[in-house]
């Protein structure tokens, strides 16, 4: 029996249905910006509206739901680097059952705390997700709990494949959907969900370029484990992809593409600013894909891309606007040196603030060893228009005096 008769349409359409009363169906939203930017219309599957911020607790709850009344007693236990823990412990709550969450130390403390707050037991264990997994087999093994694996799981795919078939009742006529891959669970359901609905539909998967692995798994034709992840999309930051998800992936998915980290953090900024949209990094790989030029449909194509989640810690959001900013133009970091006397540090913010930058921060170093000592070293933060504006304020520093250097 091959796996995508394990998963048949049947089993997608059946979940669909158990998990009308327990999920959002969330909205598939045009977006007249992104399509004006990319030649295609652009469609935004906002699972990052569903309950607890990702599509995940649609596979958990129909895992859960569908176990035997002995293994629920037993609980469940996963290993997760977030939105499979969160989905795992609301559904298990919704059901009644325990639930316990192995995530990697380095999770975000956002997911690790709604993970409790959804009433799990958590242990941090591990750097990444497949460290945690190796240690919640181990514990599943003493425990005799039952393990809900993230991704590689009939009912696991069946549930996230009502992802697909959501967006292929809203819009029949798509041409193209874009979904993450990490382990493949998701992508696995949607292009089981969408190809039935419209066999000519191409379903294109998007990796980070940091962690790989399904890439890879097609190139060799094989399962394999990359060595290492190195990504901010943590949430698909997986080593080894699925057995089961690999063998669809590779039967039903047209194409696989990896976006990098500063096209992710783009795409990320560009949904913040322009949709004003809060995205996890995993969340945003597939605009990044379209933003970066890594996907062309022809024609005027209609072009979904599955936002996966939203779940990302406010200082990686901090950390990417700053970025962003940076690398546009509209803030910047200067390093100068003005005399060592009252009123000099005045006299240059004065000149600043003739070509009306805005001041967000001063450091004023007398003790630096590079200048003279009759100076002291200014690093002033600005807010700024664009590039333009930047080497405009250079120019007029230096024709002032001020030896500047961009930092």
């Amino acid at each position: 029996m091959d796996d995508m008769s394990l998963v048949p349409v049947s089993a997608v359409e059946e979940a669909a249905q158990a998990l009308q009363s327990v999920i959002h169906t969330t909205p598939l939203d045009y977006s007249s910006t992104f399509t004006r930017l990319v030649g295609m219309e652009v469609f935004l599957k906002l699972e990052n509206f569903q309950k607890t911020g990702s599509f995940k607790i649609r596979g958990a709850f129909n895992k859960i739901r569908k176990l035997p009344q002995k293994d629920q007693a037993n609980g469940v236990i996963a290993a997760s680097a977030g939105n499979h823990a969160q989905g795992v412990a609301l559904a298990a709550r919704m059901l009644g059952v325990k639930a316990t969450i192995v995530m990697p130390e380095g999770a975000p403390i956002t997911k690790a705390a709604a993970t409790r707050g959804y009433g799990a037991q958590v242990i941090l264990d591990g750097e990444n997700y497949d460290d945690a997994y190796k240690k919640a087999v181990g514990f599943q093994k003493k425990t005799g709990a039952v393990f809900v694996h993230a991704f590689d799981d009939t009912d696991i795919i069946a549930g996230q494949g009502t992802v697909g078939w959501e967006i292929l009742k809203a819009a029949p006529n798509i041409d193209a959907i874009l979904v993450p891959i990490g382990g493949g669970g998701l992508i696995s359901g949607i292009a089981i969900a969408a190809k039935s609905f419209n066999k000519d539909v191409k379903i294109i998967g998007v990796e980070a370029s940091g962690a790989p692995s399904m890439s890879q798994a097609l190139a060799g034709n094989a399962v394999c484990e990359i060595k290492d992840v190195n990504t901010i999309a943590d949430g698909i930051a997986v080593k080894c992809p699925g057995n089961i998800t690999f063998n669809i992936v590779k039967e039903m998915v047209d194409d696989v593409v990896t976006v990098d980290d500063e096209e992710i953090a783009t795409a990320m900024l560009m949904l913040l600013e322009r949709s004003k949209m809060v995205t996890e990094a995993s969340g945003a790989v597939t605009l990044a894909a379209l933003l970066a030029g890594k996907v062309v449909v022809p024609g005027k194509s209609k072009v979904a891309c599955v936002i996966s989640g939203g779940n990302v810690d406010v200082n990686m959001i901090s950390q990417i606007i700053n970025r962003g900013l940076a690398k546009t133009g509209r803030l910047v970091r200067l390093r100068t040196a003005v005399p060592d006397r009252p009123g000099a540090l005045h006299e240059l913010l004065s000149v600043v603030a003739q070509l009306r930058a805005n001041v967000i921060a001063v450091s004023h170093d007398r003790l630096e060893l590079t200048v003279p000592i009759t100076e002291t070293e200014v690093e002033l933060t600005l807010e700024t228009r664009d590039i333009n504006h930047i080497q405009k304020i250079i120019n007029e520093l230096e024709q002032s005096g001020y030896l500047t250097q961009l930092i």
